[in-house]
């Protein structure tokens, strides 16, 4: 199951909550396929301005940043550069289109790989 924490100025995501969760999802959607889409989950962490900092200053209107938990085997498929490309293609088109074309090229995506059976839910 494909998780995605995004953390991003809170300024950044005031009302846009919705639209870039459904963002999100459709760019994992667009590489994955449409079979995936119920598993996606994204966490959107709003960070008070003032609060993020970059080179030991207070950063003043940084990009966004995706950690995305992919399934470890995908980083080891020979097509690998091709599928992580397209990923993040696909999310920073996400991430712009919601937040802005000015964060484009410094929106950061990366990845981690979680094992088979490193990573559990419990169903109540």
């Amino acid at each position: 199951m494909p998780h995605l924490t995004v953390h991003a100025l809170e300024s950044d995501l005031g009302g846009r909550e919705a639209e870039l969760i459904a963002g999100l999802t459709d760019a994992v959607v667009a590489v994955y396929g449409e079979w995936v889409r119920e598993s996606v989950e994204v966490l959107l962490v709003g960070v008070p301005a003032g609060r993020w900092g970059i080179g030991g200053r207070v950063a003043e209107a940084p990009a966004p940043q995706v950690t995305f938990g992919i399934r470890a085997t995908v980083l080891d498929r020979p097509d690998a550069t091709d599928v992580l490309g397209r990923l993040t293609a696909a999310i920073a088109d996400a991430v712009a289109g919601v937040v802005g074309e000015q964060v484009r090229a410094a929106t950061v995506v990366q990845f981690v790989g979680e094992s088979d059976g490193r990573t559990y839910s419990i169903a109540g």
